[in-house]
C-alpha cells in the first residue's frame, strides 16, 4: 500500500473519530473539501503545510499523525 493511501486512511479514521465531516475539516483547516476527499482517497500527496493545517483542528501534533502512518506501514 502506498504512503498516499495510508495517509488517506489515517486521515479519514481520525476525522471520523473526531466526528468531523469533510466540509467541517475543510473549513477549520482552510483547505478545500474536494482536496480533503482526494487526500482521503490517496489521490494527492500532502505537503508539510497540509499536514500542519490538518493536524491543528484535529487536535494532534503532526508527529502523532505521522506515528499513526508508521503503524500502518510497519
Amino acid at each position: 500500500m502506498s504512503i498516499e493511501v495510508i495517509f488517506g486512511k489515517v486521515l479519514r479514521n481520525i476525522r471520523e473519530d473526531k466526528k468531523f465531516s469533510q466540509e467541517q475539516l475543510a473549513h477549520l483547516s482552510e483547505l478545500d473539501r474536494t482536496y480533503i476527499s482526494l487526500l482521503e482517497r490517496g489521490k494527492r500527496r500532502p505537503t508539510i503545510n497540509t499536514l500542519f493545517a490538518l493536524c491543528k483542528p484535529l487536535g494532534l501534533k503532526p508527529s502523532e499523525f505521522l506515528g499513526e502512518i508508521e503503524k500502518e506501514l510497519y
